[in-house]
């Protein structure tokens, strides 16, 4: 379907006297006019769209207006959803922090992500804490280990200026193959063969070739 500008003219707010018409097909009608078009609008339960005001005459088309602007909406919504998907947050650690600013910082990290957000991970050196970067790439490392169910990092750490930085890009699967393993779905083929497999590997016994083989001694022949 054609781009139509949210603000056009429907039906009998169009005024001119003739335009081109796009039938409800897509396929091209013609100049005809206004109110021609009006009734083959009607007699097909449609709308008459004006979707090209400044063309000679304006280019109108027949489409369902009501279904037309709904999908326009969901489409916004989505084209919304993924500038949000496309926005790098950002969160500021310290070489030393304690082990409840970690926690709480690295909850807002997960937050972001879970939204369908990157993050910017920033170490920030003070002083004389530049001349040891492992201690930054440390803290880079955990917080990268703490959130692998849900993020991964996009690049190795990286030094600018006196910070430390690593983005954090979210996962593409909903869940860890572990997760959906032990649940019983999304098993692998291999996974679901193997007792198949695990027979077929058994021992199967010999074909018997001949009179049932026994245990039972048999009886010596009498003496004469």
């Amino acid at each position: 379907m054609m781009n139509i500008a949210k603000d056009h003219k429907v039906n009998e707010q169009i005024r001119v006297r003739q335009i081109r018409l796009i039938g409800g097909e897509g396929e091209q009608v013609g100049i005809i006019d206004t109110r021609e078009a009006m009734n083959m609008a009607r007699e097909a339960g449609l709308d008459l769209v004006m979707v090209s005001p400044q063309a000679v005459p304006p280019v109108c088309r027949l489409l369902d207006y009501g279904r037309f602007r709904f999908e326009q909406q969901q489409n916004e919504r989505e084209n919304r959803k993924r500038a949000r998907g496309q926005e790098v947050k950002a969160i500021k650690f310290r070489v030393k922090i304690d082990a409840h600013d970690f926690k709480t910082k690295t909850g807002h990290v997960r937050r972001f992500l879970e939204d369908g957000h990157k993050v910017k991970v920033t170490i920030m050196f003070r002083g004389r804490e530049r001349t040891h970067p492992e201690l930054g790439e440390r803290i880079l490392v955990r917080v990268a280990e703490t959130l692998a169910d849900i993020g991964v990092p996009e690049s190795n750490p990286s030094m600018m200026g006196m910070d430390m930085n690593m983005i954090m890009t979210p996962r593409a699967t909903p869940a860890p193959k572990k997760d959906r393993d032990e649940d019983g779905v999304g098993s692998s083929p291999a996974a679901a063969a193997a007792p198949a497999d695990a027979v077929a590997a058994a021992p199967q016994p010999e074909a018997q070739t001949g009179a049932p083989k026994t245990d039972v001694p048999t009886e010596a022949p009498a003496s004469a």
